[in-house]
């Protein structure tokens, strides 16, 4: 297993080569998609924020397509419980956020949380950077593709309750789509899967994936559940 090694003068690069044809619609949503069409929070001109990067891991199961996700241990102080995206801050090791930062930053957090193995994952895509304005992070979303899986879970309680697996057809499902309030007041996407409530920056990031890959379904926008929902 090399892909995640893979360098170009020492820096890690991304490559399309081999990815599975159902991926073309995402691969081509990356390409294309403007900052804005993906969220009204952009980071800071200033500058400002802490750097960060998420893994948008695409792996194929036993139903198909699906992404890796991870919930949030609920002792911590803060998005304690919620399902992510693995990632996290930008450590100086990972290099330059401009450059190959992110990309280091997305494998490193991903093994550390989910004990995956990176050089089985397969980087193709960079998603424009987005702001949390609560946390005040500036997050940049990598994709990649899980060619050759390797056993997950939960690495550290104190950080991760658990360790899961979404099918696409799932979030598709509008049986499985609502909106929730934000504690800003703000409604936004939500994802009912796996007796999970996915909502916030990753349901944001799902729902315009699915939306701009063309995967989206219609579903009911009216349909709003609670943040405390439990299948």
């Amino acid at each position: 297993m090399t892909h995640a090694s893979d360098m170009h003068n020492g820096r890690l690069s991304l490559s399309k080569d081999g990815l599975p044809d159902w991926l073309d619609p995402v691969v081509h949503a990356v390409e294309t998609v403007e900052p804005l069409q993906l969220s009204r929070f952009l980071p800071p001109a200033n500058g400002a924020g802490r750097q960060s990067a998420v893994l948008i891991l695409f792996g194929e199961g036993e139903c198909g397509p699906e992404l890796l996700l991870m919930e949030r241990a609920s002792s911590l102080r803060s998005h304690a419980g919620q399902p992510s995206f693995p990632g996290g801050a930008l450590d100086p090791e990972d290099g330059d956020p401009k450059a190959d930062g992110p990309l280091r930053a997305a494998l490193r957090e991903a093994e550390e949380e989910t004990g995956l193995d990176p050089r089985g994952v397969q980087l193709f895509g960079v998603l424009p950077a987005l702001y949390i304005p609560v946390s005040g992070f500036v997050v940049t979303p990598v994709l990649g593709w899980w060619r050759e899986p390797t056993p997950v879970g939960v690495v550290d309680p104190n950080e991760t309750a658990r360790v899961f697996t979404v099918p696409v057809a799932d979030l598709t499902d509008p049986a499985n789509r609502a909106t929730t309030a934000h504690p800003s007041g703000h409604r936004g996407p939500a994802f009912l899967v796996e007796s999970a409530l996915v909502w916030g920056f990753t349901a944001g990031v799902i729902d315009r994936l699915l939306h701009y890959s063309g995967w989206e379904r219609p579903w009911d926008r009216e349909k709003q559940v609670p943040l405390d929902w439990r299948a």
